[in-house]
């Protein structure tokens, strides 16, 4: 295959402005993250973590939802105006954040604000395809996104912690609310390809499922969703219990948290930009499952070591790359099984059922965390993530 050079990718005008929107979204949620633990903290005290928790599931429960609803319709409905409409709602549910007075008001803009993302995230990610056809380009375009998201994971912590110097948490939200605007503005100045609807003849119900029913109608993906039950287990243990692990375990402070999810993010960048070179040549199937494998044995070997702060990084790295090896090709097989009118609903449908695998994994790790402490919660998710690696080889056959 010959491969194109990343530049043609910004020589692409609608994949620049797609891809900046995107970055302003990003850093805008990274910014409301901090400032929601932090309203929660205003609100709720020592319960805080109980209504974040809370407010996650309600995140989830969004995106398990609404996702499929919307990937029914988007072959229906103009891309560029469903997506500058998203945009706006999310704007203005943000910005209301700075006036909640009740714990109970968290959770229904967390989940609005999160059904509405719901709808955009697989709607802008079928389009991408669209629009960076060549399948090498398209590759390094996956890799850029995932970097995008990694970034945002090790640069939004630092960014919202020097703008608290400066502003209050409240100011975060509205940064953000600017953030979703700016998104729309980009998405405004793109001229999307048109999607051709050939389900117009169909019930409501079979629009919805039509997608889960695709998705799950090939044997590939059977397999990413058998991956992101390990996925799930391995990205769960590092956002709830890292905390936990270090402050308890290690007797840390927030520095060396901080640097144990820095530890994660570098080795899921590192595998998102080794990746395009490696597809250039080799098959998605090799370098998702030798990912799905690092984070069983990962965790696994976590749970035998119960390592130190040095040890944890190491670890925290590894599960990093498995991260990334294991999601950053999910795109190149979403495209190859779809075709343009199907591919929002195949989108829709990759983006709910992944997470109804984190909707899992959240509260099981977090309830193994504290229940049974590190060492037993370690080696389940291992044994889980390693079931999952096995299940997804069996259904991915060699080809």
């Amino acid at each position: 295959m010959t491969t194109k050079p990343i530049g043609g990718l910004w020589r692409n005008r609608v994949y620049r402005h797609l891809f900046a929107a995107q970055i302003s979204a990003l850093i805008g949620t990274g910014l409301t993250t901090i400032a929601l633990a932090l309203l929660a903290y205003d609100l709720a005290g020592g319960n805080a973590g109980r209504v974040l928790g809370i407010a996650l599931a309600c995140k989830m429960v969004a995106y398990v939802g609404i996702a499929p609803v919307v990937g029914g319709y988007a072959q229906r409905l103009p891309r560029k105006t469903l997506l500058v409409t998203l945009d706006l709602l999310r704007a203005g549910f943000v910005l209301c954040l700075p006036w909640v007075t009740a714990v109970w008001q968290i959770y229904v803009l967390i989940f609005l604000l999160n059904a509405c993302s719901a709808g955009f995230t697989p709607v802008f990610q079928a389009t991408i395809p669209e629009v960076v056809p060549d399948n090498a380009q398209y590759t390094r375009a996956l890799a850029l996104s995932r970097l995008a998201y990694e970034l945002e994971n090790l640069l939004s912590p630092a960014l919202a912690t020097a703008l608290l110097f400066l502003v209050s948490y409240n100011q975060l939200f509205m940064l953000n609310g600017l953030a979703f605007l700016g998104s729309a503005a980009l998405v405004v100045t793109t001229v999307l390809p048109a999607v051709a609807d050939e389900t117009g003849s169909i019930n409501v119900w079979q629009r919805v499922s039509a997608g889960v029913r695709r998705y799950l109608g090939n044997h590939r993906l059977r397999a990413v969703l058998a991956l992101y039950a390990g996925v799930a287990a391995a990205g769960a243990m590092i956002i709830v219990n890292t905390v936990v692990y270090v402050r308890q375990t290690l007797g840390g402070g927030d520095v060396q948290v901080a640097q144990a999810f820095m530890a994660s993010g570098a080795g899921s960048m590192l595998a998102a930009l080794w990746l395009p070179r490696w597809l250039d040549r080799h098959s998605e199937r090799s370098a998702m499952l030798a990912g799905g494998l690092l984070l069983g044995l990962a965790l696994l070997v976590g749970g035998l070591w119960l390592p130190g702060f040095a040890g944890l990084l190491a670890v925290w790295f590894v599960l990093g790359i498995g991260l990334g090896l294991t999601q950053t090709p999910v795109g190149r097989l979403l495209t190859a099984a779809s075709d343009s009118s199907s591919r929002p609903g195949v989108f829709s449908a990759q983006f709910a059922l992944s997470h109804a695998c984190w909707l899992v994994g959240y509260p099981l790790a977090g309830v193994l965390g504290s229940t049974v402490g590190p060492r037993p919660t370690l080696l389940m998710l291992g044994a889980i993530a390693l079931i999952a690696w096995a299940v997804a080889g069996r259904l991915w056959r060699s080809e």
